[in-house]
């Protein structure tokens, strides 16, 4: 194994000065995601929450499946590159690996990401594990959101960190955690003659935070650690005493040299009291606040009502006083919250993207890539809002104490663009997903009419052609959709833990049945959602209907369907650009 992973090393680090270029040429936040990070003491049912959204513009939505296993002694996992599939190389099996479904594991422990990218000279180009690779190893390996941290940390440090700068949320039960990490540059050196390797510095630094119960934090595209306390043995630790992490109370987990390795590559100068994650290894730009930034001042100020004051920040104005890490809610919340805090287009407040001039006469709060543009020479910008077209699929994953492990975990999963998704729930100790959401049911080039990533689509492209006259009928389905199945998880938790008192597996094949079979009405519903919208809306008429069925005339033929037209702003636009070009002469007076 050794051996072929120097090969294949050396091959990558070959290619490292064409990929570098490759990557100069792509705009930056091509992959942007926003998370949400909720406490027990912040919901409304006492679980605790986070969320997820793959905003990219390759992947796919399907529901992954990882079967809980055992591995003979000597097995090798392989870790292949998130963004592209590339193999990376093999590192050691651990004899047991527990059931993953989506980004939840069998003990209710969940992982989210978002990417921040950071100082790019810190990318290594020849490690083993990017980020991707350490979600799915840390699932497979934890029974706690603190485990989770330690399995990242041990095997960044031994076999090097692949990409670049990330922020994780971190959950279980009982705490959920923000973690952001990034890497030392590439140390890893292949020797031509000897075949052999130096890895000074090889890994990655990194701050965990675990976010106080009542509070919640959020993150999109940007780190947001600051300042932390340093190594007391009480709050705070470093790696050198994870002996001490299930210490209770400890609240600050960081890799021993984040500061040290500042202050050798020159970013740091000051005292370790004044050091900042985010400040050292991602400087704060106009880029990171407008469209990452504001991401989460968007969300806090659903909940909060003093997030006024850190507006101008948010917007851009980096000069100006930073959001803090985590707030207090408001009130409390539950899923169906974070599901529409998904759907943020920045509605109600003076970015609202549904009403300038780029959304057209439809109120489209959408923009198609790139995110920014050039017009004769300036530079301009799209708004980078959290529901987006680009969203391979988003999840709500809800963890729930005082219930049995495969029960308490509900994993709450959209395909396609949360704005025009339902989400559906598959609890964590189903026996397999379904095929509407399995993996190798159509992808992002194959087209699959079971595949619930491709009945979304098509919902979704008609939503993008006239998007205020589909929503209410699609916001009517989704929210009757989305509030049965909520009012019946009380009821499917009460089933399954009657089952769960005498026969285990009876319970979770209940769940799986109940999951799949929720999975199969949804996907059906939108497809009949989608050819009444087409029919509805065919050739930009508007047919008239009633409780959803339309209306034909006394000898069933059909009603004379509406002409909405466009809007006055529409038209002003079209006259100053146009003047009298389409102007009506004036109609002569008869004498």
């Amino acid at each position: 194994m050794i051996n072929s992973l120097i090969t294949l090393n050396m091959i990558r680090l070959k290619n490292a000065s064409i990929i570098a270029l490759l990557l100069m040429a792509i705009p930056a936040f091509t992959e942007a995601c926003t998370n949400y990070l909720v406490t027990k003491g912040a919901s409304a049912d006492g679980s605790t929450m986070i969320s997820y959204a793959a905003d990219s513009h390759i992947r796919y939505g399907e529901l992954y499946w990882r079967p809980a296993a055992d591995w003979p002694a000597g097995s090798m996992v392989t870790l292949y590159d998130r963004g592209t599939a590339e193999p990376l190389g093999q590192i050691p099996q651990v004899p047991h690996t527990y059931q993953v479904v989506g980004f939840m594991n069998e003990h209710q422990v969940a992982i989210g990401e978002t990417t921040f990218g950071g100082r790019e000279e810190l990318m290594d180009t020849s490690a083993v594990a990017d980020y991707g690779s350490l979600m799915f190893l840390a699932l497979q390996r934890s029974r706690t959101a603190r485990e989770a941290i330690q399995v990242i940390a041990e095997i960044v440090e031994k076999y090097g960190y692949a990409s670049s700068g990330e922020s994780f949320s971190i959950g279980d039960p009982n705490e959920v955690w923000i973690m952001e990490i990034i890497g030392k540059g590439n140390r890893m050196v292949a020797e031509k003659k000897s075949g052999k390797m130096s890895n000074a510095d090889k890994g990655a630094v990194w701050v965990a935070i675990r976010i106080p119960d009542g509070y919640i934090s959020a993150h999109a595209n940007h780190a947001r650690i600051s300042g932390f306390p340093l190594d007391n043995g009480k709050t705070s630790i470093s790696s050198k005493n994870f002996k001490l992490i299930n210490t209770p109370g400890i609240e600050v987990i960081y890799a021993k040299d984040v500061i040290s390795f500042a202050r050798s590559k020159g970013y740091f100068t000051k005292t370790d009291s004044e050091f900042s994650f985010s400040d050292v290894y991602a400087p704060l730009s106009f880029d990171a606040a407008r469209f990452c930034e504001l991401r989460v001042w968007s969300v806090f100020n659903h909940v909060n009502s003093d997030m006024q004051k850190y507006y101008d920040y948010a917007s851009g104005a980096i000069d100006k006083e930073r959001m803090p890490l985590f707030i207090k809610p408001d009130r409390k919340l539950t899923p169906l919250d974070l599901m529409q805090f998904k759907r943020d287009y920045m509605q109600g407040t003076d970015l609202d993207m549904s009403k300038d001039a780029g959304a057209g006469s439809f109120s489209l709060p959408y923009r198609w890539r790139p995110l920014t543009w050039k017009y004769k020479d300036q530079e301009y910008f799209n708004e980078r809002v959290t529901v987006t077209q680009q969203t391979g699929f988003s999840f709500i994953a809800q963890l729930r104490s005082w219930l049995p492990d495969h029960i308490g975990g509900i994993f709450w999963f959209g395909a396609d663009d949360a704005g025009s998704t339902v989400y559906m729930p598959f609890y964590c100790g189903i026996l397999k997903v379904p095929n509407c959401v399995a993996e190798g049911n159509g992808d992002m080039l194959t087209y699959s009419e079971t595949a619930a990533f491709w009945v979304f689509n098509r919902v979704a492209h008609f939503k993008y052609l006239f998007f205020d006259r589909v929503m209410p009928d699609l916001i009517k389905v989704q929210s009757e959709l989305e509030n049965r199945i909520t009012s019946e998880i009380p009821e499917i938790d009460r089933k399954t833990i009657e089952m769960w008192k005498t026969d285990t597996v009876a319970a979770r094949e209940y769940l799986t049945m109940t999951c799949a079979t929720n999975a199969k009405n949804t996907i059906d519903r939108w497809r009949k959602l989608g050819e009444f919208l087409l029919v509805k809306f065919l050739d930009g008429n508007v047919k008239k209907e009633k409780d959803g069925e339309f209306l034909r005339n006394p000898w069933g033929y059909p009603q004379s369907p509406s002409f909405p037209g466009y809007t006055d702003g529409w038209k002003e636009d079209v006259i100053e650009q146009t003047g009298d070009k389409f102007k009506m002469p004036a109609t002569p007076q008869s004498h």
